[in-house]
């Protein structure tokens, strides 16, 4: 997301800056091929220190690219270095989450910290940094240089975290190499079989991939839609209120449709919720095309607008994620969880590689117009899912 801004204000076109940005989601979509190396060299806890290391490392390679010719191809190579870091990370840190913290309890008292810290995250990310980029640029007059700080604060942070979890994280004993690795590989080929082998898996997995083709176009165009200029069809939004009613109103109205999901799925089961969670979801794209058509210049208007929008986007895509914990209930839960992943980013990754040729084919308006009808599948691949009617219910 941070990386779509950055190259849009350093006048990437939306084409480009979609396609090799979308590429990013690659790793997620391939990661569950190589996590057997995590599980068979080293431990969890030394994967994660490194991997830390490597994405800092990324982090200041993108800081020190961005004044050079060539710098969107060699900060790309660093953006696909953090990528490849960053899924290899969720591997890894998502078995030694198990490891240490071995009681369920223990891990259920905690999910709520990962998750506050996640949702902190991305306020912080598409929030303050993106406000922070704004205003270095405009006291210095230097987008590249502004980036480069912000970029460069980043990779500070992460160095000092890798520092810091390599001495505080604790050694469980069960977090160690293992042994047998003929035996692991024979049992990761079976987990993959048995996952395509589950019953309904063609609609399954094309509900994985469609859920949200319209979605994947209209984010990757989102935030250069708000960044360009009137005489271009777009808002016209500095950086730094971008980072405020996008990143901060947006993201907070987000997390807000998230929970308010989970309370419906709870009182009613994912089967009764899940179609009327689709319209909750897509019908607010509408308000895309109001604000390319009307181009707004009340903040406020604006702020409310993608509010309803993030809202509701939150709210469908909590239905969504629990039907992925469906999908992988039973034996080898979490290596189908991580297989439903990565169809869920394929189904990001792909629609939103080709938005911005779309987008500069269409206009901004016809553009989101194109989305709200790209939403259609989805309608169609809830239609053909089966879920118990108990599933999700409190």
């Amino acid at each position: 997301m941070l990386s779509s801004v950055m190259y849009k204000k350093l006048g990437v076109s939306n084409t480009d800056l979609a396609f090799y940005t979308a590429w990013l989601y690659l790793p997620w979509v391939i990661k569950p091929l190589w996590s057997p190396i995590v599980e068979l060299l080293g431990t969890k806890r030394r994967w994660i220190v490194l991997l830390q290391l490597l994405t800092g490392t990324a982090l200041a390679s993108v800081a020190l690219t961005l004044h050079l010719p060539e710098f969107f191809r060699m900060s790309l190579a660093a953006l696909w270095l953090m990528a490849f870091s960053s899924a290899t990370h969720d591997i890894a840190s998502d078995g030694y989450y198990m490891l240490g913290l071995p009681t369920q309890h223990q891990q259920a008292a905690f999910v709520g910290v990962r998750s506050a810290f996640y949702k902190l995250a991305m306020i912080s990310g598409q929030g303050g940094l993106v406000y922070l980029a704004g205003h270095l640029t405009v006291s210095s007059g230097d987008p590249a240089w502004a980036w480069s700080m912000v970029f460069g604060a980043m990779a500070a942070l992460m160095l000092a975290l890798s520092a810091y979890h390599q001495l505080i994280l604790p050694r469980p004993d069960t977090d160690r190499s293992h042994t047998g690795g003929g035996a692991l590989w024979k049992d990761f080929i079976h987990t993959f079989r048995s996952f395509f082998q589950k019953p309904g898996i063609k609609a399954t997995i094309g509900f994985l991939l469609l859920y949200r083709l319209g979605e994947a176009q209209l984010l990757k165009m989102a935030a250069p839609f708000l960044l360009d200029p009137r005489s271009q069809g777009g808002l016209g939004l500095s950086t730094e209120t971008f980072g405020v009613v996008y990143g901060t109103v947006g993201v907070c109205a987000l997390v807000l449709g998230g929970l308010a999901g989970g309370v419906v799925i709870a009182r009613f089961g994912l089967k009764r919720s899940l179609l009327p969670m689709v319209f909750i979801m897509h019908v607010p794209d509408l308000v895309f095309v109001y604000l390319a058509t009307a181009l707004p210049t009340s903040n406020v208007l604006i702020s409310a607008c993608l509010a309803v929008e993030q809202f509701g986007y939150g709210f469908g895509f909590s239905a969504f994620m629990l039907y992925m914990v469906l999908v992988a209930d039973g034996e080898h839960k979490t290596a189908h969880y991580a297989i439903c992943t990565g169809f869920m980013a394929l189904g990001m990754m792909v629609p939103g590689m080709v938005s911005g040729w779309i987008q500069q084919q269409l206009g901004y308006q016809y553009f989101f117009i194109w989305a709200c009808v790209a939403t259609l599948p989805a309608f169609f691949m809830t239609a053909l899912v089966r879920i118990d009617p108990q599933f999700g219910k409190e």
